[in-house]
């Protein structure tokens, strides 16, 4: 992957300017479409196939007048007045409102048979109405109408406030503390480039990122339910991600072009190598929140599948728009002081400063890892029980869904929902909707008040607002007032208690499907269901985590203390965010107005974001260990010398990220807060105190056997590079190609092990010019076989180099093989060869596995098969062809004789290398005779 994405990188610098522009021309386009299908999120949780949401869709085709987003009008009189005293105001107001675009039905409160609700003075007095449908499906602008009417409503002595459901918007929700989020970015970045300039692109292609994908999610939104929480959740990801992955790459490029690199070039390396480990830490979010499907969950997926893409677009704009950035900045972003140096040396940087750059720097890094590997085990005791005391208060962590009692403070919906509780009482919030079948009852009048009285004796029920049958007298709603309010235990248990009680109303009244719903009961059924998701996420979360970090870092123990350090962030992000939101400290300084269970969805979303975040920090500071102690073997320097080379792009990381969850904490946005500091304190915790502290001081533990692996089980583990370590093959084949020539076909001490044989071919080294006819000979065909499929790319060298024009194996076998034409045993050549066209030819390999083919076809059609050959080999192409023995085959001899450039032609015989070492015959060159010489370039 990382000889792809080195010339990914260089062609983006190439090509920067256009590249801008595409990405300028899809922002414009990507908000046109927005804009035109004005799609709508939604406001409103849904999970089908739960009792409740079945009693909700069932009320919505048999009791419309219940089924939409309820509105209430509290009347307070006031100088010692009764609400009977501004009766003829009161009715005026709810004419008013039932006048409104959107309103299905808004009730006289004053009418005998369906009274609003009274306090005990009759100093105040709740009116309903209902809305058309959910959030979304009635004009925004009768919420206004509705406002404005309520508003103007009072009168001397009488007070009126709107409240309900149908005042939750689904607009996005952005503010200062974003802002303020983004500027703390840009001066860490500042000082962590010590330049203005770079410091900002970060931030360009993060924003270019978001933008993007949240308008494109707003386009999505006009045909698929999507919840409004998740703009928020996918801006406040993409821009933490999209700046980090920005930092990885932008800070290597700096720090080559510091060492004097060309700027093409450098911005291909950092491509390769950061790039690689952006891909991978970007696919671990993904795969984290598109993980969210175990839930089982409909609107939980949506927005993990929403944040995912967000995450995708944000490794997109870093490996295409950032490499153009860099390269339309060319040279302003090398250091002003090593310009200087270049300048004055002829355009390349001293030797003296680029073993200056390379030595090995002191500072703060150094001495903290030497301090917490000083006395490893005191260093994990500590770590462990400082996070376990941190994380004790997450048992007190509850959960539910945002109700109006969470909006900000001096809103409509917030004022007026506490007046509803101190005046009427807290189930006057959340009240509950029984709904049955009547339609197989004798007496339906009669049925219906015998439920309302059996659900009136029930323990927690405050009072029966209302108990009617339908117009069509088939289906029953009691709306039960709860004593508690919408998330109080005393609601669970009674919405657990009707359910109970059902099966025995069914029998003795003679009804049918009673079920309990409306929204309590929905939030109450949401919460259940994200609590019960919570362990086999967990479960797929630690697990793919071991499978990742055993192909990462070829280890055991590892992966083992990786994912036993992320529970850990995970244990101290869910114990502060209990201490905020159910202890209510900081409440002031984070602006949290309200205390209570935190949004359902929480623990399981920042369980997958965090998961993402953390193995990116993981593998960021391990990687650099692992490769010092391969190259050196020296376990306790490898970690020494691995953290103070990664230490400093994982800080500026952390902070940032942590500057951007902030930020959307004080927004003061309830259902994004406590997300939002259960991230902001996960990562903190991750990145400083486990995989800064903890990580070492484990590794310097296990010592050398922190890298143990089985090996049996080294062997079937697939090869995962995620540091660009392929780049070296690659500059070394670029270096070599610069001194030889363009070589259609490269070996270096490659051995493959034989196919269909025991044993191995090689080492084989050598190359083959474009334009060539090579003849592979060989007695047997074990050995045959495995070098043509290694220039064909179906088979890779265990050891060496195996290059096919410019793209190397393993990275490239992908793109070698569109490349090659195989020609199997049997098949037709001339015609095969025929198909060979296009454009590119210098580029192609045709693989012919039997000499007996071509024979054929010459003896066919002589002059037209060589004709066609001859084509092949003018325009570049080379040709491989398989036969059998090990001196001159008559093939070559027919070629000789039909080729227009015999010196074109080219034969090398190859010998199995038997099981054993020092009996290694290796492969030649031959010349079997005048007519077939070897030529300049043939294999030896």
């Amino acid at each position: 992957m990382s000889s792809s994405l080195y010339r990914l990188g260089r062609a983006m610098a190439a090509a920067r300017w256009k590249v801008a522009a595409v990405w300028a021309v899809l922002m414009i386009a990507v908000g046109g479409l927005a804009v035109g299908l004005g799609g709508a999120f939604s406001t409103e949780f849904q999970i089908p196939g739960t009792d409740a949401q079945r009693g909700i869709d069932q009320l919505s085709t048999r009791f419309p007048e219940m089924s939409g987003t309820a509105g209430e009008v509290v009347f307070v009189a006031e100088d010692g007045t009764t609400v009977d005293d501004h009766e003829a105001r009161i009715q005026r107001v709810m004419e008013q409102i039932g006048d409104v675009e959107g309103v299905e039905v808004s009730s006289d409160p004053f009418d005998e048979d369906a009274p609003g609700t009274r306090n005990d003075d009759d100093t105040a007095l709740m009116a309903q109405f209902q809305m058309k449908g959910q959030v979304g499906e009635y004009p925004e602008s009768s919420v206004e109408q509705i406002t404005d009417i309520v508003a103007d409503g009072g009168e001397t002595g009488l007070e009126a406030h709107v409240g309900g459901q149908f005042l939750q918007s689904s607009e996005i929700p952005f503010g200062a503390g974003e802002i303020i989020g983004l500027v703390i970015a840009l001066i860490i970045l500042a000082v962590v480039f010590r330049s203005l300039v770079p410091a900002v692109i970060p931030i360009v292609t993060a924003i270019t990122g978001v933008g993007i994908s949240l308008m494109a999610v707003m386009a999505l939104a006009a045909g698929i339910d999507i919840p409004s929480v998740t703009t928020s959740l996918g801006a406040m990801l993409g821009l933490a991600v999209g700046i980090d992955y920005a930092l990885f790459i932008l800070s290597r490029h700096r720090d080559q072009l510091s060492r004097g690199d060309d700027v093409r070039e450098s911005v291909g390396a950092a491509i390769a190598t950061s790039g690689s480990a952006v891909i991978f830490a970007g696919l671990t979010v993904i795969v984290a929140l598109v993980g969210l499907f175990v839930t089982g969950i409909p609107f939980l997926t949506v927005m993990g599948v929403a944040a995912a893409g967000t995450v995708a677009m944000s490794v997109v704009v870093a490996l295409t728009l950032l490499p153009a950035i860099m390269g339309i900045l060319g040279e302003r972003l090398r250091p002003r002081r090593v310009r200087r140096l270049m300048a004055g040396n002829g355009g390349v940087l001293p030797e003296e400063e680029i073993a200056r750059h390379d030595a090995p720097k002191r500072g703060i890094g150094l001495t903290w890892v030497r301090l917490v590997t000083r006395v490893p085990a005191l260093t994990i005791i500590v770590v462990v029980l400082g996070i376990g005391a941190v994380a004790i208060p997450a048992k007190d962590l509850a959960l539910a869904l945002p109700d109006l009692g969470t909006e900000q403070p001096g809103t409509d919906a917030r004022d007026t929902y506490d007046l509803v509780s101190e005046t009427f009482g807290p189930g006057y919030n959340g009240p509950l909707l029984v709904t049955a079948d009547i339609i197989n009852t004798s007496d339906p009048l009669a049925a219906v008040d015998s439920l309302e009285k059996d659900i009136e004796a029930l323990p927690h029920v405050e009072a029966i607002q209302i108990a009617t049958p339908n117009r069509g007298a088939d289906l029953a709603v009691v709306a039960v007032i709860p004593e508690g309010g919408p998330t109080d235990d005393s609601t669970k248990e009674l919405v657990a208690d009707l359910r109970d009680h059902a099966a025995g109303w069914e029998d003795e009244l003679g009804v049918s499907d009673v079920i309990v719903t409306g929204a309590t009961a929905v939030g109450i059924d949401i919460t259940a269901k994200l609590s019960g998701a919570l362990i086999p996420f967990a479960i797929f979360v630690v697990g793919f985590s071991l499978i990742l970090l055993a192909l990462v870092f070829r280890s055991v123990w590892v992966p083992i203390k990786a994912s036993l350090g992320y529970l850990l962030s995970v244990g101290a992000a869910f114990g502060v965010t209990a201490m905020v939101f159910e202890y209510g400290w900081f409440n002031g300084p984070l602006n949290v107005s309200v205390n209570g269970p935190v949004v359902a969805f929480m623990p399981i979303m920042v369980m997958g974001v965090l998961f993402g975040l953390a193995m990116d920090y993981e593998m960021f500071l391990v990687t650099r260990m692992r490769e010092e102690f391969v190259h050196s073997g020296d376990a306790r320097r490898s970690i020494e010398r691995g953290f103070t080379g990664s230490a400093p792009v994982v800080v500026a990381a952390a902070l940032i990220m942590t500057a951007v969850f902030a930020g959307f904490v004080t927004a003061g946005w309830f259902m994004l807060q406590p997300i939002a500091i259960g991230l902001a304190v996960g990562v903190l915790v991750d990145a400083f105190v486990v995989r800064m502290t903890l990580v070492p001081a484990v590794l310097a533990l296990l010592g050398r056997h922190a890298w143990w692996l089985p090996r049996w089980l080294d062997r079937i583990m697939p090869t995962v590079d995620v540091e660009g370590e392929g780049l070296a093959a690659v500059l070394e084949h670029r270096r070599w190609t610069a001194e030889h020539g363009e070589a259609a076909l490269r070996l270096q001490d490659a051995v493959a092990p034989l196919i269909g044989a025991r044993g191995e071919l090689g080492p084989l080294t050598g190359s083959v010019l474009p334009g060539r006819l090579l003849v592979v000979r060989s007695a047997g065909a074990p050995a045959r076989d495995t070098f043509l499929a290694l220039a064909a790319g179906r088979a890779v060298p265990s050891t060496g180099v195996l290059a096919v024009h410019d793209r190397l194996a393993p990275d490239d076998l992908g793109a070698i093989q569109s490349r090659v034409h195989h020609l199997a045993a049997g098949a037709d050549v001339a015609s095969r060869l025929g198909e060979v066209s296009g454009r590119h030819l210098d580029q192609r390999l045709v693989v012919l596995e039997d000499a007996t083919d071509l024979e054929r076809a010459i003896e066919s059609d002589p002059d037209a098969v060589a004709a066609r050959i001859d084509a092949l080999l003018d325009a570049g192409v080379t040709i491989l062809v398989g036969a059998e023995g090990e001196d001159a085959v008559p093939i070559e001899h027919h070629l000789h004789d039909v080729l227009r450039d015999p010196g074109r032609l080219l034969a090398l015989t190859v010998r199995p290398r038997p099981d054993g070492p020092g009996r290694d015959t290796g492969p030649g060159t031959h010349r079997p005779d005048a007519s077939a010489p070897a030529a300049e370039g043939a294999l030896a």
